[in-house]
């Protein structure tokens, strides 16, 4: 490893003009990277910075000045560092230049003038890659699932759900598992379990070009022979700052020392991370039956759709009381348009008496109707996607009940009672 490697940035660009550096700017700011690395100058400028500096993870570089502009690329390529993943910029709308910069190593080549949502794709492209494993053998790779736990808001249970399955697949199923709490500031994976959280997760996210194997077996907390987790209660007067590419690093790990996965996955990490899905089998949407948790759960589902196709959402009502329930189960299926996969009781002395153990819900409750159902979601989760019905959508279904009069989504965007019109 190069001694320039220990200070990279996650982006730099090098751009020709204003208009250009106008429009990446913003885009870059959404990234969570730095804009203060977008620089004025083109290639030759980019030359010149990187000798005498870091390459950045991922590097944008304006062509529009360079008259040799295959030249000026291998020239380019003698001061990046290796993995340096390359997006070039320029002006000449001509496929044979763009088969030869992609022949050169280049990863990208977007044509001027500039667009946003152009510019994100590539960048979200442009990671993906980054962060990809560079080379396993193929005869390596085993069976692995990867399960996201996401809550339509707070209290709905979803850290329950979380550390309740990574310890079933630990136990019941002897499968090494790994567990990752994305709740950075206020995570209870640990305390769930009763251990210390230790640092291991905020120093992946601090050091990101640390994480590998050795890093995984020293910074994970041992809960049982089989389960491993990441958990942390990071300052709360400290933001998080990260790209996020050190928990798709942690994923990638995990991928190849565990058989499972399980994210608890607060929602906000969706929004601010959406390649954190790249790689998830399974995602877990826990709610509860009330119209807030409905309007989030269209809200989320309509996100998986467009951003995590290829993960297979499971839906789970949890604290579910009958007769006492804000929306029946037949009104929020009609209005999400697909079916409840599971329904987990309300068990307030099942989640006191775990609380007290200090031990997941199902360890404690084993014997407990709820206990029996989050065994059943473990199943679904290691065999079939038919085990779940998850495919039982219902498109197009309005019965006639409260919220089919009068139709939730278009109650979402009316105000609230008592709100001024």
């Amino acid at each position: 490893m190069s001694w320039k490697n220990a200070n990279r940035d996650a982006f730099a660009a090098f751009m020709c003009d204003e208009t250009a550096l106008d429009i990446l700017r913003p885009v870059v700011v959404d990234m969570g990277w730095a804009p203060e690395k977008c620089h004025r100058g083109g290639l030759r400028n980019a030359i010149q910075s990187l000798s005498i500096t870091a390459s950045p993870n991922i590097l944008m570089v304006d062509l529009s000045e360079s008259g040799d502009p295959l030249n000026d690329i291998n020239a380019l390529a003698e001061v990046c560092e290796p993995g340096t993943v390359v997006i070039a910029v320029g002006q000449v709308n001509d496929v044979r230049l763009y088969r030869d910069l992609i022949a050169s190593g280049i990863q990208d080549y977007l044509l001027k003038p500039l667009n946003p949502g152009q510019i994100r794709d590539a960048l979200v492209q442009a990671q993906t890659i980054f962060t990809a494993p560079k080379s396993h053998d193929p005869a390596a790779v085993k069976r692995h699932v990867s399960t996201a736990v996401v809550g339509t808001r707070g209290g709905v249970g979803a850290s329950t759900l979380a550390t309740s399955l990574a310890w079933l697949f630990s136990t019941d199923h002897k499968l090494p598992t790994a567990l990752l709490d994305l709740d950075v500031h206020f995570g209870t994976g640990a305390l769930t379990l009763d251990l210390e959280p230790g640092r291991g997760l905020t120093d992946a996210i601090d050091n990101p070009s640390r994480i590998d194997g050795l890093f995984i077996e020293r910074a994970m907390i041992r809960a049982n022979d089989n389960l491993a987790i990441l958990s942390a209660e990071a300052p709360i007067s400290s933001p998080l700052m990260t790209d996020g590419s050190a928990f798709v690093q942690l994923e990638e790990e995990f991928r190849q020392a565990f058989e499972m996965t399980v994210i608890d996955m607060p929602r906000n990490m969706l929004i601010n991370f959406p390649h954190l899905l790249g790689d998830v089998n399974v995602v877990i949407l826990a709610t509860e039956l009330t119209l807030s948790g409905a309007r989030d759960a269209i809200r989320l589902l309509s996100w998986l759709k467009t951003n995590a196709a290829h993960a297979r959402p499971i839906i789970v009502a949890n604290k579910v009381q009958a007769g006492a329930n804000e929306i029946s189960k037949a009104d929020f299926e009609a209005s999400i348009e697909r079916k409840i996969n599971y329904m987990l009781p309300y068990d307030i002395k099942g989640a006191s008496n775990a609380a007290k153990l200090g031990q997941t819900f199902v360890a404690a409750n084993r014997a407990s109707k709820a206990g029996g159902i989050i065994r059943d979601i473990a199943h679904a989760i290691i065999g079939s996607p038919e085990d779940d019905g998850a495919s039982d959508a219902l498109p197009g279904v309005r019965k006639a009940s409260l919220l089919g009069k009068f139709d939730l989504k278009k109650m979402l965007n009316k105000p609230k009672v008592g709100a001024p019109a």
